[in-house]
């Protein structure tokens, strides 16, 4: 496990096209700077739960999690731990809009892959990069994962509860976006494993937690999944309801689960958009959900005034086809730092 990328240096895919250096051409090449450190979080900058810094202006913090061993153990295909790279270089060119705030990249966490004889440090991994996304949420109002495999969802989480954006009493959501459940039992964490950790570990803690899924597949998940997510009150919409003729219903239902939280934890795991969409990832979807209808729930967090923690998963650039699933994940970031709200009063 390697920690990579330490400021001030930014990654040489920060580059693309440059129009102009008023504000009306910038994109986000010209715009974003290395974190100044990756924030301390024994040392909060804001107050818990509060909606903007404490002091200075609007800021996002990207981190990668350069990380599949977690899909290797899942017995998926391996190339996601290339994600971070190809989702900045995606990113690079598209425009800065007015009102984003500043843009810091904190570099990238590594886990070595390994093999069955000897696995790979995720744990370790998930460790750092929890320690390192709770000091990004105390010093920014926003924090993005780069993945990396859906074990990141996991080290994201656990960054989450770490912070002072969370205390005791505070009601805790976490809306997936996928195909699948990850609710697996495994003998060591996955891929597969993510969200049945982080439940588990919210039994003995003072913070409650709930989890919602859109887009599940009833073609990708037994029944002993859907019985574990039964019995852990998981609610879900699949694959099937979440189409594109029925957006607004679907885009109430996450609005439904977002008003009963304190603060929204949202993860894109992009398996669950159709395969023509996002062929570049461990798991093509045969059926998917259209793209149109993840981007409105994405917008419905987004907006929310709730949302603290984001990451986009899964993304393997081998096997992408002319980068197609790598500028559909950086549209949904896109959208989610430039529209990014840290008050509900301001929705549209």
């Amino acid at each position: 496990m390697t920690s990579e990328l330490p400021s001030p240096s930014l990654s040489p895919a920060w580059t693309g096209r440059t129009d102009g250096d008023t504000p009306e051409h910038l994109r986000w090449h010209q715009v974003v700077r290395p974190a100044d450190g990756r924030g301390d979080p024994t040392t909060p900058q804001r107050d818990p739960g509060a909606g903007a810094p404490t002091s200075g202006a609007r800021s996002t913090a990207l981190i990668g999690f350069a990380s599949d061993e977690g899909v290797r153990r899942n017995h998926g295909r391996v190339g996601a731990e290339d994600g971070p790279e190809a989702l900045r270089g995606a990113l690079a060119s598209l425009a800065y809009l007015e009102g984003t705030g500043a843009l810091v990249d904190a570099g990238d966490v590594s886990v070595d892959r390994g093999d069955d004889d000897a696995p790979g440090e995720l744990e370790a991994g998930q460790a750092e990069l929890g320690t390192v996304v709770s000091g990004l949420l105390n010093a920014h109002d926003l924090a993005v994962v780069l993945g990396g495999g859906h074990e990141t969802a996991y080290a994201s989480i656990t960054g989450l509860t770490g912070s002072t954006r969370v205390a005791a009493g505070t009601r805790v959501g976490i809306l997936n976006l996928d195909a699948h459940f990850d609710l697996r039992e495994a003998p060591r964490p996955s891929s597969g494993t993510p969200f049945l950790q982080a439940l588990r570990d919210a039994e003995g803690a003072e913070h409650q937690l709930s989890y919602a899924v859109v887009g599940i597949s009833e073609a990708n998940n037994t029944r002993a999944l859907f019985d574990t997510a039964r019995e852990r009150g998981v609610t879900w919409v699949t694959d099937e309801q979440a189409q594109t003729a029925d957006v607004t219903g679907v885009r109430r239902w996450v609005r439904s689960f977002i008003t009963a939280v304190d603060v929204l934890y949202l993860t894109i795991d992009l398996d669950v958009l159709p395969a023509a969409v996002a062929p570049g990832v461990s798991a093509p979807a045969g059926f998917g959900v259209p793209y149109e209808v993840i981007h409105a729930c994405t917008l419905e967090a987004t907006q929310s005034g709730k949302l603290a923690l984001a990451d986009v998963v899964e993304l393997n650039p081998a096997l992408d086809v002319d980068g197609r699933t790598a500028k559909a994940a950086a549209r949904l970031i896109h959208t989610i730092v430039s529209r990014h709200r840290t008050d509900a009063s301001l929705l549209a």
